[in-house]
């Protein structure tokens, strides 16, 4: 997995801790079973691998990213993580579940992150997931190229770093993989970001470092006050920030 962001550990867990809280729906649609085995794929800061081993499963959480790895072994040293790329891992044990969660959209090879997955898992396995999808963050991401584009004279397009596909495309790419898709959904889930009046600036410098490279602190400071201008009328509402998130979550079996 390419990408050109830099993890902000900390910040994570301090102000994007919605995502954690979020996700907990997705542990319930997994349904962890006593001494089961599972793969908590981009597993961030390790609050919902902790999660599914509460309910009694195995765990080993996997990121590419060092920081978020050490963070995870610093707060669940019971726990084991290790470092890998979802697009091109190999494990030697097989897995009863694999889980993701607000991850695979972050994994432009979506082909690739499928097969490791089917390999990874056992005989009857189920692959359980929620990142974004089609239309994920659209104003955001129109507000960035439009002041990208207008004051930098730069096409942001070609600078995005995710993968919303649509519930048909993702679902597909399972099937032809050999996956039993047996459940699947897409779904709006506008959801309130802390701090304030700081909430999308937080959101901007934790996820976009794609944008804007080369720019130093301060001129990313004052490009985030602009993409926060553009966007205000549609996200901005009651003193808070609400991002506008569109979610896929799929249940696939290997047959």
């Amino acid at each position: 997995m390419e990408s050109n962001q830099v993890w902000k550990s900390e910040l994570y867990d301090k102000r994007l801790s919605f995502i954690s809280e979020f996700g907990k729906d997705v542990v319930e649609l997994l349904n962890p079973q006593k001494g089961e085995s599972t793969l908590d794929l981009g597993c961030g800061t390790g609050d919902l691998a902790f999660e599914i081993s509460t309910r009694g499963a195995n765990v080993i959480g996997m990121d590419l990213s060092n920081e978020m790895i050490e963070q995870a072994r610093e707060k669940y040293p019971q726990l084991q993580f290790q470092i890998g790329n979802a697009e091109a891992f190999s494990i030697e044990q097989t897995f009863d579940a694999v889980f993701s969660n607000a991850a695979l959209h972050w994994m432009k090879r979506p082909e690739q992150v499928i097969a490791c997955v089917w390999d990874a898992l056992a005989a009857g396995g189920r692959f359980i997931a929620e990142f974004g999808g089609y239309g994920n963050v659209a104003a955001i991401i129109k507000a960035i190229n439009d002041v990208l584009a207008e004051d930098y004279g730069k096409d942001a397009t070609k600078l995005n770093p995710w993968y919303f596909p649509t519930i048909g495309e993702y679902s597909s790419l399972l099937e032809k993989q050999g996956f039993r898709v047996t459940y699947a959904i897409h779904f709006d889930r506008p959801t309130k970001l802390e701090d304030g009046e700081n909430g999308l600036r937080d959101w901007l410098a934790s996820f976009t470092d794609s944008y804007f490279q080369g720019f130093g602190g301060q001129e990313k400071n004052i490009i985030f006050e602009k993409v926060a201008n553009k966007a205000k009328n549609e996200l901005f509402q009651d003193g808070a920030w609400y991002t506008d998130y569109k979610r896929i979550r799929v249940m696939a079996i290997k047959q």
